[in-house]
């Protein structure tokens, strides 16, 4: 039974929704697409069949402090067979690695890395019990944080012998997903999709002129451990130096170190920090059941965005909150990176019309590879289609920031999904925000004080 080797290797004798199925599948040699919501436990689906097939199992992960969380959870486990190939690694170690793969269980590597061909040439040697591509959702061109290298996964697999591959991503559409299946399984691969909803999360929006004042009455109120967005490092720091005079609370963004942010999230982790101000770079792989709140300070580019960032709270069932600011004009941040952009690919595309020779940004030297690889016209098409994809996902965003109605019904409904009578639902529901019962006892408690003053006033 799978329960035993689940008790065996991790402690749990329970499958959370959709593991058992997509586990059951990896292991019958079928490829396989996992959509399943943010804290479902998305890793558990290929560190199980892991230990129960023999091989080397190849992750493909987008980001580095994404393979780092992943490891350091294994590691905490008493796994000391994985470990991260990235630029974190010295020339030295990386050779080490790839001369002793037999060593390792678990190969965490960015798309980037194992296209290179001296890595693959090792790995074709090597047995692979499967090849999971984690962030999926990277593949497609109308998927967030679309990256390139994902496209080229599909000869890496043929490089391989065809592994069988799990497919991990927390959102996608229906066209994402079809772009997934496409790309990376075989014909024959299994699909499952489990909604998004995370009931016991409220969803508030807050219109704003003084976010620094509103940000301070919601932590004020609030209890627990929380996680501050904001869209730069610059803010991250800026707003981490207003709160630490009077909070717990630390910063975190992929500026830092990786033994800081390592310490940081560790400190977050044990609770020795309340609260951790932090850029998207946090919480993919994240493992703490009991955040209460996520605030978006700024703007996020994109609800795909915002339904993974919020999914970091209330893993634990408890009732939570996801909070975001909105101060006109936010979107501002997000209209100049889009023009960055296309003025760069705009560029690029002259010098290839002109057949000129100009010194290039380290963006379009990254394009100028993609489209060696994949074709000039190919690669210029998916940039100008990509660009028209961000525009649409920001109007949506601010689309579901003004909406009166139910916020929950608005975003499921970008994904295809109706939702059902939630009790715990919104702002524009009339719920309140969820706070700690220690919280709640403290104010009860003030509330008869304030009663009895008043009482011993009127008799005086």
């Amino acid at each position: 039974m799978l329960e035993n080797a689940l008790n065996q290797y991790f402690g749990f004798k329970t499958f959370r929704q959709g593991q058992k199925e997509v586990i059951e599948s990896v292991l019958a040699q079928q490829d396989t697409l996992a959509i399943l919501p943010t804290g479902n436990g998305k890793s558990l689906c290929y560190q199980l069949p892991g230990y129960l097939i023999d091989g080397i199992v190849i992750i493909i992960s987008p980001l580095v402090s994404l393979m780092e969380d992943q490891v350091y959870g294994l590691q905490k486990q008493g796994e000391k067979r994985a470990i991260a190939f990235n630029s974190q690694l010295d020339l030295a170690d990386r050779h080490y690695v790839m001369q002793h793969l037999q060593k390792y269980k678990f190969l965490f590597l960015s798309p980037e890395m194992i296209v290179q061909e001296a890595i693959l040439q090792q790995l074709e040697q090597a047995k692979i019990a499967m090849l999971v591509v984690d962030e999926a959702h990277c593949v497609s061109q109308w998927g967030i944080d679309f990256r390139p290298e994902y496209l080229q996964l599909g000869e890496v697999k043929k490089r391989l012998k065809t592994p069988v591959t799990l497919a991990l991503t927390a959102t996608a559409t229906a066209q994402v997903e079809a772009d997934i299946r496409q790309v990376l399984l075989a014909k024959n691969a299994n699909v499952y999709r489990y909604s998004m909803n995370r009931s016991n999360i409220g969803l508030f929006v807050e219109q704003t002129t003084d976010k620094d004042a509103a940000l301070a009455d919601y932590l004020s109120r609030l209890g627990g451990a929380g996680i501050i967005y904001c869209s730069t490092r610059s803010k991250v720091e800026e707003v981490y130096n207003k709160l630490r005079q009077r909070y717990s609370v630390g910063y975190y963004h992929g500026g830092l170190a990786s033994d800081q942010r390592k310490t940081l999230q560790q400190q977050f982790s044990q609770n020795k920090l309340k609260l951790l101000v932090a850029t998207n770079a946090f919480g993919m792989g994240i493992n703490k059941e009991d955040i209460r709140f996520v605030i978006h300070y700024d703007l996020p580019d994109s609800l795909e965005n915002y339904s993974q960032e919020i999914g970091r709270a209330g893993r634990d069932g408890k009732q939570s909150s996801a909070i975001l600011l909105y101060q006109e004009h936010d979107e501002q941040i997000h209209y100049f990176f889009q023009r960055e952009n296309k003025e760069e690919r705009r560029a690029l595309e002259r010098m290839v019309q002109e057949k000129r020779k100009e010194p290039l940004t380290p963006l379009q030297e990254k394009w100028q590879q993609k489209m060696k690889e994949l074709g000039a016209a190919f690669w210029l098409e998916t940039l100008k289609q990509n660009e028209q994809q961000k525009q649409e996902q920001l109007q949506k965003m601010l689309a579901y920031i003004h909406f009166t109605g139910c916020r929950r019904q608005f975003l499921l409904a970008h994904f295809g999904e109706e939702v059902q009578q939630n009790p715990y639902c919104c702002d524009n529901d009339g719920i309140e925000l969820a706070v700690e019962e220690e919280l709640l006892e403290k104010k009860v408690i003030l509330h008869w004080q304030e009663r009895l003053i008043k009482i011993f006033k009127d008799i005086n």
